[in-house]
């Protein structure tokens, strides 16, 4: 099994009323990971019982509450026991069912699972304030799969382990960037089978997440909308362009895009803006949850070929280690773009304070300063600003602003 970070935060909550709720990507690994709670229980000599609404046999339950009550009681008396409940957005008006559930302050702690639908990421937070937490698996992070390619070797010192093997830390970087972080996906020894799961898990995504859960009739214009973007990580999206490339409504454009982060498949950032004559302030530009996937709608998957592609998806990856850095933080994650065409890539807001982020797809070899970072920080003044790169480690001061040439793998335990 790989080992996920999530597991820790699921058993310091299993002690809390809330209902824990497990949400994320289809096959992320959310039934693998309620599968390590339940033995981590077992194991404890708590009393389990799992229930799954994929499962036929398991779908007579969740006919009424107190069908399913009649159920549990059965299968653990009465006494304090934990129940798993996997696929839960297969059940209709999921949220208030749960909601009921609770506020029957039963001697059941619940813990619950289900893929990106919009009843999830929408209904249930309305139904259940105040009643839940929610815990977001994504895909494979890269720290995770270092550890698990490394055999958890180097638990205690992640960090002298990529300073130190560099040679190694760059194939396993190419892996990831290739492959991307899918369990399945990374767990397949051959890459024909790597193919074969990553078509699999495209195919359930359109089949199910758009087509049956959100009702959407146009697969082959939604799947279209998924291949544009994926070209254009880091790039601003025209939604009128989209609109007549597609062929689709630009309301219809704005919607599906609006799917795609429900369902976990891409994330937006929006434009970092104080003067909004000069700086663009309407249009997003995407990144993918995950790369694999991504390659895998470019037909590149395993395949990474120009330096340029390299570069696109290296970014997306700084993209991904700044969003779980700053995932507990009130800090948001902008980017910068003027209608002179100056650019940065990435930056954090905290407050009145900001720092831009540039990502080079390089082995620096010594300090490089673009116009575009420059010109950010001669305008903004922040107190510090970093060039993540693939290896180069140094700082350098601008006036008032320190700049740290940061190795993208310290972003994974050091504080910026």
């Amino acid at each position: 099994m790989i080992e996920r970070k999530l597991f820790s935060d699921l058993v310091n909550h299993l002690n809390q009323k809330e209902i824990s709720i497990i949400i994320g990507p289809r096959q992320s690994g959310k039934t693998t990971l309620m599968d390590m709670l339940r033995e981590y229980l077992d194991k404890k000599g708590e009393r389990t019982l799992y229930l799954n609404l994929d499962i036929e046999w398991d779908r007579p339950h969740f006919e009424s509450q107190s069908a399913l009550l009649r159920k549990i009681e059965l299968e653990l008396g009465k006494d304090r026991s934990y129940v798993f409940i996997d696929e839960i957005q297969q059940k209709e008006n999921a949220g208030l069912f749960l909601k009921g559930l609770f506020d029957l302050k039963l001697p059941y702690k619940f813990i619950v699972s289900g893929s990106g639908s919009l009843e999830l990421k929408e209904k249930i937070h309305e139904s259940l304030v105040g009643r839940k937490r929610l815990f977001e698996l994504t895909t494979i992070a890269f720290d995770e799969f270092v550890h698990h390619k490394t055999g958890y070797e180097y638990k205690g010192n992640l960090a002298e382990f990529l300073e130190i093997e560099k040679d190694k830390t760059h194939q396993l970087l190419m892996e990831y960037m290739n492959f991307g972080g899918y369990p399945r996906v990374v767990l397949a020894s051959e890459q024909k089978e790597k193919i074969r799961i990553i078509d699999e898990i495209y195919r359930s995504i359109l089949e199910k997440d758009i087509a049956y859960l959100l009702k959407v009739d146009k697969t082959e214009a939604f799947s279209a909308l998924i291949k544009v973007l994926a070209s254009q990580i880091g790039n601003l999206i025209n939604y009128s362009e989209l609109s007549s490339t597609l062929n689709i409504s630009y309301q219809t454009v704005k919607k599906y895009l609006w799917y795609c982060q429900k369902i976990f498949l891409l994330d937006v950032i929006s434009p970092y803006a104080r003067n909004v004559r000069k700086e663009i302030t309407k249009s997003p530009v995407p990144y993918f949850w995950d790369m694999g996937l991504r390659n895998y709608a470019l037909g590149i998957f395993g395949h990474l070929g120009s330096p340029s592609e390299g570069g696109f998806i290296f970014e997306n990856l700084v993209f991904l280690l700044l969003r779980e850095k700053i995932r507990l933080e009130a800090t948001k994650l902008n980017f910068w773009r003027t209608k002179d065409k100056a650019e940065v890539d990435f930056i954090l807001e905290r407050g009145r304070n900001v720092v831009p982020i540039e990502v080079k797809y390089k082995s620096l070899k010594k300090q490089q300063i673009s116009r575009s970072f420059r010109s950010f920080i001669e305008k903004y003044s922040p107190d510090k600003a970093y060039i993540v790169n693939l290896d180069y480690s140094n700082t350098l001061k601008i006036n008032e602003t320190t700049i740290f040439f940061l190795p993208y793998y310290e972003l994974l335990y050091k504080k910026i």
